[in-house]
């Protein structure tokens, strides 16, 4: 989990339009972000595993 600071760092206007970091908005986490969800990868998984992605399911083939 981020540090509250860095959450907040992140959230204003980056001087430079390259220095923008997307973060997940549940934890803060900046690698393995997807754009679709606004998410991490971990909490992509444990809201998908919930239920509480709509269109989301585990595949199995």
């Amino acid at each position: 989990m981020a540090k509250t600071s860095v959450i907040a760092r992140s959230l204003k206007k980056a001087k430079f339009t390259t220095k923008k970091v997307n973060r997940c908005f549940r934890c803060g986490r900046k690698h393995g972000y997807m754009r679709d969800f606004d998410l991490c990868r971990i909490c992509f998984r444990e809201l998908a595993n919930e239920g509480k992605l709509p269109g989301i399911k585990k595949s199995s083939w």
